[in-house]
Order: structure tokens, then C-alpha cells, then sequence
């Protein structure tokens, strides 16, 4: 029952780190007049893919690959078919030209990406079918080009009030940084310790408990960004978070967790990835039907719909 009782925990401590590791950092850049929209397309990015990454170091670091992998395919699915079906829910989401043409695209280039490198022992008829170090370093030579992108989008548009709301002092902002940093640690610990345990006492994959409640647990962050956005009718908020978030997880927080160990990839992944695929597939599409470039509330239910047909399959096929 402890197991159980600090894997919950782990979830509080892993978003409050990752909160407070923002807050602290943000802080400290702008008393270092660090322009606000780089402060949010950089820390604030990475802030709210810090919770994935921390999971997936920590969990390939243990050897636990089934839930890294897990992990990121489950959030990536969960960002797109939950989370902008519940935000669409919510309200209409209007999306601009870049994001249709540009993000969306990228994002499923990556998962396009992921799932022939995780095959490409059986494609190649090799012995090894994953991500090994050389693709985690493609991974990050992507990410670095589409972090370079961003960024040039950001200062063509101009400066932003993207920045914290309060600028902190030294001290208060380096013990944020600190005890984020510590609540990371171990949030993510629990957490993977945590799932390991649950798939031994029920019997089943690590890779279904990654896929399902820590990939939901680790895109907590995302999840309220959008949903609180799409109320507030901030729509390029509500979908440039998450479609920033799964570009993110691949080329950054896969890119990283296979260089520290090579992630091999079954062949019952194939599944896994081409529901990421699917997903956005479904996402780009959506920018085409019924009202143009506007995910629609009736669109969210059904996303949502599928989303659940796809836990259940999980659940009785893993």
C-alpha cells in the first residue's frame, strides 16, 4: 500500500517540481533581462516536458524501458486525442496557418520518424529493434532545428508578456530551482517504482501501465495549460502546447533517454506507434473538415471517443 500511496504522490511532487522549477528559472532569467517570449518558449517549454523526461531518465536509467517507451507514446497520444478533445470540448479551437502547415506537420513527421526507427532492426532484418545512442542524437539534432525555428518565429512576431507575473529574488528563486529539482527527483522515482509495482501485482505490462496512468500522470502540466486556455478562449495556448509538447517528447525526451540506454522496441509497440501516428494524422486532417482550420466541439467528443476505444483495447490486448 505504500508503493501505491507514493506512486500517487510521486504525481503531486513531479508537477509542483516542475512548477516551481519554472517559476525559479523564469524568475531569474527576467532579472537577467532575458526577453519574455524566449523565457516562454524555453523554460516554460521544457518546464512542462520536465515531468516525461524526469520519468523516462530515471525509469532508462533502472532499465525500465517498457515504461520510457510507454510513457512518451501514451502522452503523446493522450496530449492529442484527451486533452485537445477535452479543450475543444471546452471551446472551438482555432488554430493559425503556422501551426497547420508547420507544428502539426513536424509533430507527425516525428512520430512518423519514431516508429521506423523503433522497426529498423526488422526492416534491416537485424537483431536489434529500436532506438539506439545514434538515434537519440538524430532525435536531438531535430529538436535542436525545430527549437531554432521557434525561436525565429518568436522575435519575428515580437516581444510578448510571456514572462513570470512576479519577478522573485535570488534566494527565493535558487530554493524554487532547488526543491523543484528535488521534487522532480523524486516524484519520478515513486513514480516509476511505483508502476513497476502495480504491473507485477495486477499481472500486466509495464508497457500498458506507461502507455495509460503514467503517461497521463506525466501530461498533467499539459493538461491544465489547455483546458484553462481554451476557456479562456487563448486558442494558439490551448493546441501550440500541446502539439509543442509532442514534438517535444520525441526529439528532446527520447532523444535523451536513448542516449543514457538503447531502447528496444517489440513488435507489439507497432501498435503503440501507429496510433501516435494516427493521432496526429487525425489532427492535421481535422484542420480540413467542417470549418477550416478549427477544431470543432463535436470533433473533440469524437476525439475523445477514440481515445477511449483505445484505452480499452489496451487493456484487454496488453
Amino acid at each position: 500500500m505504500l508503493t501505491y500511496a507514493l506512486f500517487i504522490i510521486g504525481f503531486v511532487f513531479l508537477v509542483k517540481g516542475a512548477d516551481l522549477l519554472v517559476d525559479g528559472s523564469a524568475s531569474i532569467a527576467k532579472k537577467l533581462n532575458v526577453p519574455s517570449i524566449v523565457i516562454g518558449l524555453t523554460i516554460v517549454a521544457f518546464g512542462t516536458s520536465t515531468p516525461e523526461l524526469i520519468v523516462n531518465i530515471i525509469a532508462s536509467a533502472k532499465g525500465n524501458t517498457e515504461i520510457a517507451i510507454g510513457n512518451i507514446i501514451g502522452s503523446n497520444i493522450f496530449n492529442i486525442l484527451f486533452i485537445l478533445g477535452i479543450s475543444a470540448a471546452i471551446c472551438p479551437l482555432t488554430t493559425k496557418k503556422n501551426t497547420v502547415w508547420k507544428e502539426i506537420p513536424l509533430s507527425l513527421l516525428a512520430a512518423v520518424l519514431l516508429a521506423i526507427m523503433a522497426n529498423d532492426g526488422r526492416i534491416e532484418g537485424g537483431s536489434f529493434s529500436g532506438l539506439s545512442m545514434i538515434d537519440g542524437f538524430i532525435f536531438i539534432a531535430f529538436f535542436v532545428i525545430f527549437l531554432h525555428y521557434t525561436l525565429g518565429l518568436a522575435k519575428a512576431a515580437g516581444e510578448s508578456d510571456g514572462g513570470p507575473a512576479k519577478v522573485l529574488n535570488y534566494t527565493v528563486s535558487s530554493a524554487y530551482i532547488v526543491i523543484g529539482l528535488l521534487g522532480l527527483v523524486i516524484g519520478g522515482k515513486w513514480i516509476v517504482d511505483g508502476a513497476v509495482k502495480i504491473a507485477q501485482s495486477f499481472g500486466v505490462s509495464e508497457s500498458l501501465i506507461g502507455l495509460t496512468i503514467v503517461a497521463a500522470g506525466t501530461s498533467l502540466p499539459e493538461l491544465a495549460t489547455s483546458a484553462v486556455a481554451a476557456y479562456k478562449k487563448q486558442m494558439d495556448i490551448a493546441i501550440g502546447n500541446v502539439v509543442g509538447s509532442n514534438i517535444f517528447n520525441i526529439f528532446w525526451v527520447l532523444g535523451v533517454s536513448s542516449i543514457i540506454r538503447p531502447l528496444p522496441f517489440s513488435a507489439s509497440s507497432d501498435i503503440d506507434n501507429f496510433m501516435n501516428i494516427f493521432a496526429s494524422a487525425i489532427l492535421f486532417a481535422i484542420m480540413f473538415i467542417g470549418k477550416k482550420h478549427i477544431v470543432e466541439r463535436w470533433q473533440g467528443i469524437l476525439m475523445l471517443l477514440i481515445y477511449v476505444g483505445y484505452v480499452v483495447f489496451l487493456v484487454l490486448n496488453k
